[in-house]
């Protein structure tokens, strides 16, 4: 039977005799899992959290997506939109959660997958390849939208538009800076994850006391909460404040990003289900407060959506708080996107990492290798190459860009949907429960999670906009079909000879 080696800290220090029971246990619940404990233990679960915080991107994600709701039903699709999808994405966490404890893993949604369907390889083979280029693809997209809030500052600061080359050049200097984080290894991205809940906390202060003190006109609580607004050309309004609900999906997706680091924690079957179910809580909570802000200060509705800035919500703080301020407004939303940004990289390098281990991905013997910080720096790597050969798509064609990037978010639900329906049609599927347990709530928890998921995959492929036409058709469809059938194609090539399933790297 493999033992778990001497438990120490990163530096060689030996651990007090609490620390070092913890890591034992966590490591020992590994080995029973099958894998050989090869990372550092070094987060505690104020990094875990982070690690979710940090993924969701709550200051960001809401402010790149704010105009989706917007322009598709303004402040009541907004309100309304943000606590329904919560409820229900906090639903989907506790199923996650449940399951995380359980298998507390990196692979996250792939490794469950297989854990609970092991007679069926080719739905933890899909997982794993569909959530990793998922990973990657919302990865590239932080780090463009990090270039298009730089392009907004000099917009607002010097009159300036920067080119699209400019602005693609700025997403590869950021997919690189965030893979030299993530190169430093575990250590590191604990600290940072823990900035970034600090810098949310202190950021949603700072936006929320800016907009409401600085902003000339302070809306209605009828407007805020009852004002329809449509720029989609479609008719019907109750299908055009559906579609505003993407934005609070789009924005919450994320939570499970804790699994991807339970190998790297201390007591990963109860810290990695906090940390799931505690950043969607604590995102909605925040998120609340800042989109509030938002509505009741927005001046113009019809102005930010024609805005010549790079990004909308730029207009929306120029409007509010004048030139000065709304530059401060979005360096705070910048530095979290960056943050973010790494933050993808960390889960798709420890996807690529899992897959290897079990013969899911090519080169098993260098994705498996780490360095001596502690990082699968070639699946690190890796996500930065694939992310600057996207970005250059950006050059050429803006609208074959965000097709690509629009497939991420449909790609996570996709994910998402897997261990899901498992849970929903094999509710035996897990038969020694962690720490974290639903109890009797566990199948209707997941079965609302399953048909929201379903409602929302649906709901991404819709056109938003009405006559739809090449400029304005929603690209989506095409962008995660054509991934699907890349996968299918090596699978049938490659991964149904090499691929059984969970490899163990331990013998008992």
């Amino acid at each position: 039977m493999g033992e778990p080696e001497s438990p120490s800290s990163s530096e060689g220090k030996v651990l007090t005799k609490e620390e070092a029971y913890n890591v034992t246990i966590s490591d020992q619940r590994l080995l029973d899992l099958g894998y050989r404990p090869k990372f550092r233990r070094e987060m505690s679960l104020f990094g875990v959290l982070g690690i979710s915080f940090c993924s969701i991107g709550i200051l960001n994600g809401m402010s790149s997506a704010l105009q989706t709701g917007l322009f598709s039903g303004g402040p009541l699709g907004l309100f309304w939109g943000w606590n329904i999808c919560s409820f229900f994405m906090l639903l989907i966490a506790f199923s996650f959660a449940e399951i995380c404890s359980a298998y507390p893993t990196m692979g996250g949604l792939y490794f469950w997958v297989c854990k609970m369907k092991p007679d069926v390889p080719i739905l933890g083979f899909f997982t794993g390849w569909l959530y990793s280029m998922a990973m990657v693809f919302t990865g590239v997209s932080a780090n463009l939208s990090a270039a298009l809030y730089l392009s907004s500052m000099a917009e607002v600061g010097q009159g300036r538009s920067l080119t699209r080359l400019e602005i693609a050049a700025i997403a590869w200097a950021v997919n690189i800076f965030s893979g030299i984080v993530n190169t430093i290894g575990t250590k590191a991205i604990g600290h940072m994850s823990t900035l970034f809940v600090w810098w949310t906390l202190g950021g949603t202060v700072v936006l929320v006391t800016t907009l409401l003190v600085k902003a000339p006109m302070m809306n209605s609580a009828d407007f805020v909460f009852t004002n329809v607004q449509n720029f989609t050309g479609w008719q019907s309004r109750g299908f055009v404040v559906l579609l505003g609900f993407l934005q609070a999906v789009y924005t919450l997706e994320g939570c499970e990003t804790a699994a991807q680091v339970a190998e790297e924690a201390v007591r990963a079957e109860i810290l990695a289900p906090l940390g799931v179910v505690g950043s969607i809580a604590g995102s909605w909570l925040i998120g609340l407060a800042y989109l509030l802000a938002l509505l009741f200060a927005v001046q113009d509705i019809a102005s930010v959506q024609a805005t010549t800035f790079a990004i909308p919500i730029a207009q929306l703080f120029y409007d509010a708080v004048g030139p000065r301020l709304s530059q401060m407004c979005l360096i705070v939303i910048m530095v979290s996107q960056v943050m973010a940004a790494i933050t993808t990289f960390t889960a798709s390098s420890r996807l690529f990492y899992a897959l290897a281990r079990d013969n899911a991905f090519p080169l098993k013997k260098q994705f498996m290798t780490l360095n001596r910080f502690q990082a699968p720096y070639w699946g690190v790597w890796t996500s930065v190459l694939i992310g600057c050969v996207i970005s250059c798509a950006y050059i050429g064609s803006a609208i074959a860009f965000n097709a690509i990037l629009s497939s991420a978010a449909i790609s996570v639900m996709l994910s998402y949907l897997q261990p899901i329906i498992i849970r929903v049609f094999w509710p035996d599927s897990i038969q020694d429960f962690g720490p974290f347990r639903l109890g009797k709530w566990s199948w209707p928890v997941n079965f609302a999670s399953f048909l929201f998921t379903i409602f929302v995959c649906v709901l991404f492929i819709l056109p938003t906009a009405y006559p739809v036409d090449v400029l304005n058709m929603n690209y989506a469809i095409v962008a995660v079909g054509g991934l699907l059938v890349m996968i299918t194609i090596n699978w049938f090539w490659w991964g149904r000879h090499s691929f059984k399933g969970l490899v163990k790297t331990v013998t008992f």
